[in-house]
């Protein structure tokens, strides 16, 4: 089994006092090593890693290694500036990280060029195998299949995140297969947007980048080992059975808020967790989710 294969769950950062919550993330990695994730991406999106020093990232990048036990922790390195990006690295490489989640941050619109630079330095510094991290909803850059494949090229670069799929399975099968075909065997490549999951899982993805996996694992684990061990069936309808709590994160601008309202509410997080200016959910909104998070029976 590959590095990058099964499910890889993305923790919350939780901060309190503007400050690394140290006890409530150790808390996080510990319950999601646990839950028997297959590994565990620390300073994601759903990380907050946008909103954190270089020294906070290399303490959160420590905490998630040392409390993970035997599960591989990536670690997030994107930054606006490729110096910073490589002092991200510097960080992960001594906290004893696996791998590397890289995407490409920006102010600036960036260019393919600019993009595949930006990888090869890293390629370049590192021996850390790469995640290339395609999040068009919070990077504002779009990857193409064609620079897909031009980066897969590059030393160290091992796997791929792609931000959903087609719903309709032909579609994303022949999604995937696209992809497939454009990069290196070596290369696997991995769904994200939690709705999308098993129809990313079905078609053929070796991986999911679970942002519900990091606070909420058991649901994860279900839908990963049901459309990796051939049960497709049985994990399109665990998907289904939790299009409610989609729907929240759809109608919520995102995952980000609603799975901090859940952690908060488990007493995993302490309440306004978030790094502002992101603020938590109304109270309105927080009893929605805790209302169908315990209609699902997933608190």
């Amino acid at each position: 089994m590959s590095l990058f294969s099964g499910l890889s769950a993305f923790p919350l950062t939780p901060l309190l006092d503007d400050a690394v919550d140290e006890r409530a993330f150790a808390g996080i990695i510990e319950r999601l090593a646990d839950a028997g994730v297959d590994s565990i991406t620390a300073l994601g999106s759903t990380g907050s890693y946008a909103y954190l020093t270089v020294e906070e990232r290399a303490q959160v990048a420590a905490l998630a290694v040392e409390h993970a036990g035997d599960v591989p922790v990536f670690v997030g390195v994107g930054a606006l500036r490729t110096s910073h990006v490589l002092a991200n690295v510097e960080r992960a490489e001594q906290a004893g990280a696996r791998g590397l989640l890289l995407a490409p941050m920006t102010y600036q619109p960036l260019t393919h060029d600019d993009v595949f630079e930006l990888f090869r330095s890293v390629a370049e510094r590192t021996e850390l195998p790469v995640i290339v991290y395609d999040n068009p909803g919070t990077t504002r850059f779009a990857f193409t299949v064609e620079l897909y494949a031009r980066i897969a090229e590059l030393p160290g670069v091992s796997a791929i995140k792609i931000p959903g799929a087609p719903r309709d399975p032909v579609d994303a099968r022949r999604h995937v297969d696209t992809i497939r075909a454009a990069v290196p065997e070596r290369v696997t490549v991995g769904i994200s947007g939690d709705a999308f999951a098993a129809a990313g899982l079905n078609a053929g993805c070796d991986s999911w980048y679970s942002v519900i996996g990091g606070t909420l694992p058991e649901p994860a684990v279900a839908i990963t080992r049901a459309a990796l061990g051939g049960r497709p069936h049985e994990a399109t309808a665990e998907s289904q059975r939790l299009a409610p709590l989609w729907a929240l994160f759809a109608e919520f601008g995102g995952s980000v808020r609603v799975v901090a309202a859940i952690a908060e509410h488990l007493g995993l997080a302490r309440e306004g967790c978030l790094p502002l200016p992101l603020r938590g959910l109304a109270r309105e909104q927080r009893a929605r989710v805790v209302e169908t998070v315990t209609a699902l029976g997933l608190v």
